[in-house]
């Protein structure tokens, strides 16, 4: 199997946490912003990433290469059975992709993306506005966190990866959430990435970062 993309990309992340914790191997290779050729193109006719491959099926878009490793390769599922808490896993997988990634994206694309990988001035302004909506995130996400300290259940689901992998980003932008204002929030993201299956990658992007200064 093969992912094409960045792990810089939260959904590029997002697919690879999940592969980890299922216990698949998978291969990264680039794709996305002039990289991967015509692989990249048949498996993400719009250019997007991840874009992904398992032998001759093509897939793009992190949510619907998600459930189909949950499908194809259901050991260690990242989604629950219950229709409930799927419902919820699939509505948090949605609120991290749409809603914290409005916010995030603004911040991270404008402070990181264009000035270091597109030798481009950001839109400061923007990335102001993506900051000043992220506390309604953080205090939504505090509001409903369980004790478990996983988003659904009591076991780690899809829900946990999409919003986890969210904060990695904000992380390299020295966003954190303060633990005395949500400490569920904190502790939740501290324990996610330390998880095997994000600290890999973690490590790999702090050092891309660090290299370009």
């Amino acid at each position: 199997m093969i992912v094409y993309g960045s792990p810089i990309s939260p959904f590029v992340r997002k697919v690879l946490a999940v592969a980890a914790e299922k216990g698949l191997d998978i291969e990264l290779k680039a794709g996305g912003m002039g990289q991967g050729g015509d692989e990249f193109a048949q498996a993400s006719p719009f250019g997007k990433m991840p874009a992904f491959r398992d032998g001759d099926y093509l897939l793009a878009d992190s949510s619907a290469i998600a459930h189909y490793l949950d499908a194809a390769y259901p050991e260690n599922p990242v989604l629950p059975a219950e229709a409930r808490a799927r419902g919820k896993a699939v509505w948090y997988d949605e609120f991290a992709d749409t809603i914290l990634m409005a916010s995030a994206g603004k911040i991270f694309f404008n402070r990181i993306v264009s000035p270091k990988f597109l030798g481009k001035p950001g839109n400061d302004a923007l990335a102001a506005e993506g900051e000043a909506e992220l506390p309604r995130s953080f205090d939504y996400i505090e509001s409903v966190l369980p004790a478990s300290g996983h988003l659904v259940g009591d076991a780690l689901t899809l829900a946990d990866v999409s919003v986890a992998t969210m904060f990695v980003n904000l992380d390299h932008l020295g966003i954190r959430p303060d633990a005395a204002t949500h400490p569920r929030l904190a502790a939740f993201i501290s324990a996610m990435h330390a998880r095997p299956s994000f600290a890999k990658w973690i490590a790999i992007e702090r050092k891309t970062f660090a290299a370009l200064g």
